[in-house]
């Protein structure tokens, strides 16, 4: 809209800076020819008494050309010798000239042509000289006119100025009156192919309270979605490609194995075999904690009651004692006080499970681990400490990352899937507490979760 109003008066001043001064060349034109044959007129009645032109007659008669104020006057024989010239210097008298007006005087015929360029009307008239009918010659008159010439020139520029303040007034009013009635439709049109090519991370700036202000609420509201969705998409199947080509690529050279190799014996084949089985046991086991975290990506968390932690906390050392006790691992507990929080019970189980295996796993025959259960103040905070190998300062910020492993080869050969602390992580941040990973003193690590204590709810 804006740019067809911009077109509009464009073409407008175009026609401001032309039809005016055509218009006024066409007047100064007919004035010209209206002066200028009027003086050949007056020059070409004086001349039209002679019977036959010579320079000296000629001369006599043209002393009225002297106040003509023409810059030149020729008169002519009917062969167009020249007999007189007002030109004081470089004079064509006595010279032939065939000018196109003096031709067509010669023809019989009266000739104007009048031309602007450089400043200057540039007018030429003529017209024949007759005796009894007869042409004996003719009158030729050039006007040099430059004080006209200013005045249309004058008029040009100030147009032109008057076009140009008009034109830089209208182009200011059309981007302010523009930038106002679409800049925000340009900006959600901006964030749409933006987040069209993928970026979901773009958000629109909303101003004001207007209907394409609650459209780019709304907007950001859906890239929001868009990106969690996408994130999380992109997350698993990360995940999921880095850590399933490993038992996947296992299982595939144990067939193979068993497929390629005539006469293998019973022993061996049940050794594959098994090898088969543990490697799909491994792949179940990422998959279950895949979907666990897909779950608590996409918020998908059920719905939390007040849970007493010690339960849960005594039920899982009772599944890990012989776990403990294979190892021989010292796995020890304790706990004080009323520790209640906001979750569910198998959020509590999955914490505690998942820190107490990766104490056992990372901890030497002989070795101990101790768990801890109290409240400090409003919080309630659950510790699990080893003696174990401890963890390199230089990955304690990435433990939790998901896949991550400090000792990768040793990690798989526990049968680990390097997703356990990035679910604990993931849970206990999803309930608002957090987790921390430290190593002791004395040697070994301590991971420290912290959850908001609840009251026991009424009823």
């Amino acid at each position: 809209m804006g740019l067809s109003y911009i077109l509009i008066i464009a073409a407008v001043l175009l026609l401001l800076n032309t039809y005016p001064l055509l218009v006024s060349e066409d007047l100064v034109f007919r004035s010209k020819e209206a002066n200028l044959q009027s003086g050949v007129s007056v020059m070409v009645y004086s001349l039209s008494g002679l019977e036959q032109l010579n320079p000296e007659n000629v001369g006599e008669a043209m002393a009225v050309a002297e106040d003509t104020g023409l810059s030149r006057v020729l008169v002519t024989d009917s062969d167009g010798l020249v007999l007189y010239d007002t030109r004081e210097t470089g004079g064509a008298q006595g010279e032939y000239v065939f000018y196109t007006e003096i031709v067509q005087a010669l023809l019989g015929n009266d000739a104007f042509t009048c031309a602007y360029h450089n400043g200057a009307f540039r007018s030429h008239a003529s017209s024949p000289v007759l005796y009894h009918n007869q042409i004996i010659g003719a009158v030729y008159a050039y006007e040099y006119d430059t004080e006209q010439a200013a005045l249309l020139t004058g008029l040009q520029d100030n147009l032109l100025r008057l076009s140009v303040g008009i034109g830089a007034v209208v182009l200011v009013l059309s981007g302010v009156l523009s930038a106002a009635l679409t800049r925000k439709i340009s900006e959600l049109l901006t964030a749409i192919r933006q987040v069209r090519q993928g970026a979901y991370s773009h958000r629109m700036e909303i101003r004001g309270r207007d209907e394409i202000a609650q459209l780019g609420q709304e907007f950001n509201s859906l890239t929001d979605r868009l990106q969690t969705t996408e994130e999380i998409r992109r997350r698993f199947v990360s995940d999921a490609s880095h850590e399933l080509k490993t038992p996947l690529a296992a299982i595939r050279l144990l067939t193979d194995s068993i497929l390629q190799t005539e006469g293998m014996d019973q022993a061996t084949t049940r050794e594959f075999v098994a090898d088969i089985g543990a490697e799909a046991q491994r792949l179940s086991r990422i998959t279950e904690d895949l979907l666990r975290l897909t779950r608590l990506d996409s918020g998908l968390l059920e719905k939390p009651v007040v849970v007493d932690v010690l339960p849960v906390l005594e039920q899982v050392m009772r599944m890990m004692s012989l776990l403990a006790l294979d190892k021989d691992v010292d796995l020890t507990y304790d706990a004080s006080g009323a520790c209640r929080v906001l979750a569910t019970r198998d959020e509590i189980h999955q914490v505690v499970y998942n820190l107490t295996d990766n104490a056992l796993k990372y901890t030497p025959p002989g070795g101990a681990v101790q768990v801890s259960l109290r409240r400090e103040g409003d919080e309630v905070v659950l510790s699990v400490e080893d003696n174990g190998v401890g963890i390199p300062e230089e990955d304690l910020p990435r433990i939790f990352q998901r896949f991550y492993r400090v000792d990768k080869a040793r990690s798989r050969a526990a049968g680990g899937t390097g997703l356990g602390l990035s679910i604990v992580s993931d849970t206990v941040n999803k309930r608002g507490g957090t987790v921390t990973a430290e190593n002791r003193a004395q040697g070994g690590s301590r991971f420290t979760v912290r959850w908001p204590c609840r009251e026991e709810e009424a009823g």
